[in-house]
C-alpha cells in the first residue's frame, strides 16, 4: 500500500510529467503563460479552464489541476497577463497593475474563444479570488458561454472598510490624482521582497501548503508579486460597481457552484452570499472557521470535501457527452 500511495503522490513542488507549459498570444501580442493537461480519460470527461488570483500563479494550485487531469478531464491553467510569469504592467517588477480590468476580461474572451475550440466538452471555467470577479464580470456581459463555472472565494467584494462602495470608490479615484497611479496602493513587509509576517494566517490553515508557495517563489523569482497600485484598487471597485448593477448576475444562466468561507480576511464573504442569491442557477458551499481565504489549499480535512462537492456539481451540471453512436 505504501508504494502504491507514492506512486500516486501529487508532487506540489513539480511541473507534472504530463503536463507542458507554454505561452498564448493575447490580441495586442502580449504572451501570456499557460500550463495544459492532455486529460487522462478516453474519451476525455471533458475540459476545465483555470485562472488563478491577484498576484497569484497557477503554480499554487498544481495539485488541484492534477487531481483534476487524474480524473479525466483535459486541463489548462493561465496566467493573467501582468502577473506571475506573463510580464509586468506597472514601473516596477512586483507590484501589481492594470488600467482597466477590462482588458483582462478582453483575454478571458479570446482565450475561451480559442480554447473551446480546440478542447472537448463539456466546458468548465474555475477561477479563485479576482479570478472569479473577472469570469463573472465576463459572463455578466455575455462575453463567455461555460457549461458550468467553479468559483473558489471569488472577489465579489473586498473585506475592507465598512463604507459605501461609492465612498471608497470616490477615495481611491482621489489617490489616483494626488499621486502616481501606479504606486503601491499599500505596504508590502519591513523588508521588501519579504512576504508579510502573519500572511499564511490569511491564506490557509495548511503550513505545508503555504511553504509550497514559498518554494515556488524561490526557484520562480518572475512569480514575486506584492501590493497592487492604487489603480487596480480604483478600477477593482469600479469594477465591484459593475457587478452590484440590478439585473447583471441575475441574468446569467449558467449554472454556477461559489465556495466562500466566513473567515476571509481577503474578499467578502457577505458578498459571495449576495452574489449567489443573485445568479439564478448557483450553488453556495459556505464555509466557517475552518477555512481560510485559499480554500483549494487548506488542510486535507477541508480541502477533500470541497474538492468532492466540486466533483459532484461538475457531475450534476456538466456531465459527460455521450458519444455518437
Amino acid at each position: 500500500m505504501g508504494a502504491i500511495m507514492t506512486a500516486c503522490a501529487i508532487d506540489r513542488r513539480a511541473i507534472p510529467a504530463d503536463a507542458r507549459e507554454s505561452t498564448w498570444v493575447a490580441a495586442d501580442g502580449h504572451l501570456i503563460r499557460r500550463i495544459d493537461w492532455p486529460g487522462a480519460g478516453e474519451p476525455a470527461r471533458g475540459s476545465i479552464l483555470f485562472f488563478p488570483g491577484r498576484g497569484d500563479f497557477y503554480e499554487k494550485y498544481l495539485e488541484t489541476l492534477e487531481e483534476w487531469h487524474r480524473a479525466g478531464w483535459r486541463v489548462t491553467a493561465s496566467d493573467w497577463r501582468g502577473q506571475a510569469g506573463s510580464g509586468r504592467l506597472g514601473k516596477d517588477a512586483v507590484t501589481g497593475h492594470i488600467e482597466d480590468f477590462a482588458i483582462w476580461i478582453d483575454d478571458l474572451a479570446l482565450l475561451w474563444e480559442r480554447w473551446v475550440a480546440e478542447t472537448p466538452g463539456p466546458h468548465v471555467l474555475a477561477a479563485h479570488s479576482m479570478g472569479g470577479h473577472i469570469v463573472l464580470r465576463a459572463l455578466a456581459a455575455a462575453r463567455i458561454a461555460p457549461d458550468a463555472v467553479v468559483l473558489s472565494a471569488p472577489m465579489t467584494g473586498v473585506a475592507g472598510p465598512p463604507l459605501p462602495l461609492g465612498i471608497l470608490h470616490r477615495v481611491a479615484m482621489a489617490m489616483c490624482k494626488v499621486g502616481d497611479p501606479t504606486r503601491q496602493a499599500w505596504k508590502w513587509s519591513e523588508k521588501p521582497g519579504e512576504l508579510p509576517t502573519g500572511r499564511a494566517n490569511l491564506l490557509t490553515h495548511d503550513a505545508a501548503r503555504y511553504a509550497d508557495e514559498v518554494w515556488w517563489r524561490d526557484h520562480r523569482p518572475e512569480l514575486v508579486m506584492g501590493p497592487a497600485s492604487w489603480r487596480w484598487v480604483e478600477r477593482a471597485y469600479a469594477s465591484w460597481i459593475a457587478l452590484e448593477t440590478p439585473g447583471a448576475l441575475e441574468a446569467v444562466q449558467v449554472p454556477v457552484l461559489i465556495v466562500s468561507t466566513a473567515a476571509d480576511k481577503l474578499v467578502s464573504h457577505p458578498a459571495n452570499l449576495r452574489a449567489a442569491a443573485r445568479l439564478p442557477k448557483a450553488e453556495l458551499l459556505a464555509l466557517c472557521e475552518e477555512a481560510h481565504h485559499e480554500v483549494l489549499r487548506e488542510v486535507d480535512a477541508v480541502r477533500a470535501p470541497i474538492m468532492a462537492r466540486i466533483a459532484d456539481f461538475l457531475d450534476r451540471v456538466a456531465p459527460p457527452k455521450v458519444a455518437a453512436q
